[in-house]
């Protein structure tokens, strides 16, 4: 783990926010996990709404990650009951509402939007790494969902890809509530540096 000070770690010329699955069919009003979209509503999407933009001020490079599908599921899991879950919700087709960004989050011309079709992270789906290395990052600031699955395995790879990974534990989001904090305090502090959005807030003002 790193000794360097949070404001060091998150120096805006290599660090990105990756924001994961904050699109229609995972947290919007008509998610197909009503849950999770509730709790992260609650506290972890005001959050990231009010982080992106002091971050993109700042010179933060913004990555979104969402999870796309073909109406006929061709090159997609179905090898576990997660996958099953979600082809029993609202659609997730390219260009739908549901495999879109919630709008309060952009894309805003700075930002860039990976799609994957494939597999539980962004890391192992997506040209998340190549398109990281492209633009210089270092460190990776993960927000979004879920404490369950997603965010626990970009943390993972992204630390065995040798990135530093900050969490603001109050932009993510699992459920239930108890069991995500502790993921964060049980696993994920053993190799992220976990922060909360506020302490970003000061560091990139």
């Amino acid at each position: 783990m790193t000794t360097r000070s949070l404001a060091e770690l998150v120096a805006p010329a290599h660090t990105v926010i990756v924001t994961q699955e904050c699109q229609g069919a995972v947290v919007g009003p008509a998610a197909g996990l009503p849950a999770l979209a509730d709790e992260a509503r609650r506290v972890a999407l005001p959050n990231i709404e009010t982080l992106l933009p002091v971050a993109r001020a700042a010179g933060v490079r913004v990555v979104h990650c969402l999870v796309w599908r073909r109406a006929d599921g061709l090159g997609s899991n179905h090898n576990a009951k997660l996958f099953a879950l979600g082809r029993r919700g609202v659609a997730v087709t390219p260009g739908s509402e549901g495999a879109s960004l919630l709008p309060e989050f952009g894309p805003e011309p700075t930002d860039l939007v990976l799609g994957r079709q494939h597999g539980l992270g962004p890391m192992g789906g997506t040209d998340l790494d190549a398109v990281l290395r492209n633009l210089g990052v270092k460190t990776i600031v993960a927000v979004g969902v879920s404490l369950n699955v997603a965010i626990p395995n970009l943390v993972m790879d992204a630390v065995n890809a040798a990135y530093d990974v900050v969490l603001p534990r109050d932009a993510v989001a699992g459920i239930p509530a108890g069991y995500g904090e502790a993921m964060i305090d049980n696993t994920l502090s053993l190799l992220a540096t976990v922060t909360t959005t506020d302490e970003l807030l000061t560091a990139w003002r």
